[in-house]
């Protein structure tokens, strides 16, 4: 059995695995908070403790672990190993060499890998994408993540920076989106996206149970919240995720006829939603592909849940450990 650690920086909490990579399974984790404002030089300082501290509740010696991957999110320099910029991070931690640093408190070999980029290995390697070797991922969140594998191995592109699939322009007259594009798939397909619609329904007065559901008190309007209301057959609801769904669709399209995947797995909090996205999406991506035979690429539910993540970092760093570049 192979054991490493996996790690997800998040901008609200660490949190630390002790994963099998043989079989793809969280043996021990536990998280704390971040505490960002602190500064990244006591936040890594509170990984490394976080890592020390995990292998030894897990009940095993630091000998025991090869190597330790770290999800994290914003863009990288991967030949460094260094944190670009990372939005979602008090200082945005630019030119900060994570990887050396954390491999000097923990003297264990680390990698780093975008933490979408890290649920796409995870579910490539072990979940949904397992047995693909050219799938497309999109994560669901506060943004809209991505990541994607052709032909048998993860695309990098500069630095890592490929697989920015939330990033796709799909409407050239669309709202700003927070990276400085207009039109961005995640300023449709996001959380926040989502929810904005469903706020807007209530304060415009329309006939939707979304206000009696958050008992109008706006602040408590989620993805979740709305995808209750759809199930209970709230027809605005319903239209909130048939849009949602159809801006996928039209990214899953472009990724059709761009570099052809067999399978594209939806994963991360929104997807929650399960069917009402994914029933639109199809329908939409199979409206508007014609050069390729479209009704063979799936589109399915990720497996791994909320450790896609830890999973898939670990895998990455046995996988540079175990085969350097």
């Amino acid at each position: 059995m192979q054991k490493f650690i996996g790690c997800d920086l998040g901008g609200t909490n660490l949190r630390a695995a002790v994963v099998d990579v043989d079989a793809g399974t969280v043996i021990f984790q536990q998280s704390v908070p971040t505490l960002a404002r602190q500064g990244h030089d006591a936040v890594m300082k509170r990984m490394a403790d976080l890592i020390e501290h995990t292998i030894h509740r897990a009940g095993f010696s630091k000998k025991e672990i090869q190597g330790i991957g770290i999800g994290v999110p914003g863009v990288l320099d991967l030949e460094k190993g260094e944190t670009t910029f990372l939005p979602n991070l008090y200082g945005n931690w630019r030119q900060v060499p994570l990887r050396d640093t954390i491999q000097l408190q923990t003297d264990l070999p680390t990698s780093l890998l975008n933490d979408a980029r890290a649920i796409t290995v995870g579910e490539w390697k072990y979940g949904a994408g397992k047995d693909f070797d050219t799938i497309a991922v999109f994560t669901l969140g506060t943004g809209v993540g991505g990541g994607l594998v052709v032909d048998g191995k993860l695309h990098l592109g500069f630095g890592g920076s490929a697989g920015e699939l939330g990033h796709m322009t799909i409407n050239f007259d669309g709202p700003r989106c927070g990276c400085g594009n207009y039109g961005c798939l995640e300023t449709y397909a996001s959380g926040p996206a989502i929810a904005s619609l469903g706020i807007k329904a209530v304060v415009q007065g329309l006939t939707t149970q979304i206000g009696e559901l958050c008992q109008y008190d706006l602040n408590r309007i989620t993805p979740a919240l709305i995808a209750q209301a759809a199930r209970e057959g709230d027809p605005i609801a319903q239209d909130i995720y048939k849009q949602a769904g159809y801006y996928l669709g039209i990214a899953a399209a472009i990724l059709c006829a761009s570099v052809s995947p067999k399978r594209i797995i939806v994963t991360g909090g929104v997807a929650n939603a399960g069917e009402l996205l994914l029933e639109p999406m199809r329908k939409t991506m199979r409206e508007r592909v014609f050069i390729m035979p479209v009704e063979r690429v799936e589109i399915v539910l990720g497996q791994l849940g909320d450790n896609a993540g830890v999973i898939g970092s670990a895998s990455w760093a046995a996988l540079n450990i175990n085969s350097p570049k």
